[in-house]
């Protein structure tokens, strides 16, 4: 599946929410959980700056949407966000049974943004989504926003690199 053009405010708000979370003095990730019917249901930013490193807004969503849908819900359900899920959140994706994931920038593209920045390498392993939970489909990245993504990042880690 590829990215449809009426998907794009779902990332442009998953960007704004990338801001907010910069704004805040955490880091810029933002992610949006929508309905199959494109009620959007969910949405959150990151959160770690509090001092827990798990407080990622892919994996609040998917601790929000397993209280809250039934499975059918959650598998008829797209997580939207600014870039591609963590394994912990990937993983959190795939045993909550939410359906697609469509992201602005990948996993790799932000270990060679955050190498280019002299960032430190996380303590997990950068992997793709596909390779910790196979069966979800997962599309991105998205060219047209990744570099507004890459530009926050830049601003996040410049100081300190």
């Amino acid at each position: 599946m590829v990215v449809k053009d009426d998907e794009l405010p779902y990332l442009r708000r998953c960007v704004e929410l990338a801001a907010e979370a910069l704004e805040s003095g955490d880091e810029p990730f933002g992610s949006v959980l929508v309905a199959a019917d494109g009620t959007v249901l969910a949405e959150d930013h990151n959160r770690v700056a509090s001092g827990d490193r798990t407080r990622h807004p892919e994996f609040e969503l998917a601790r929000w949407a397993a209280a809250r849908l039934s499975p059918a819900d959650r598998a008829s359900a797209t997580v939207y966000t600014s870039g591609e899920h963590c394994p912990m959140c990937a993983a959190a994706h795939a045993w909550v049974g939410l359906g697609r994931i469509v992201y602005v920038a990948s996993s790799e593209q932000l270990a060679s943004w955050l190498t280019e920045l002299g960032v430190p390498a996380p303590p997990v392993r950068t992997l793709p989504v596909s390779e910790v939970a196979p069966g979800v489909t997962v599309d991105g990245p998205v060219p047209g926003l990744t570099e507004e993504i890459r530009e926050l990042h830049r601003r996040f880690h410049r100081p300190r690199a």
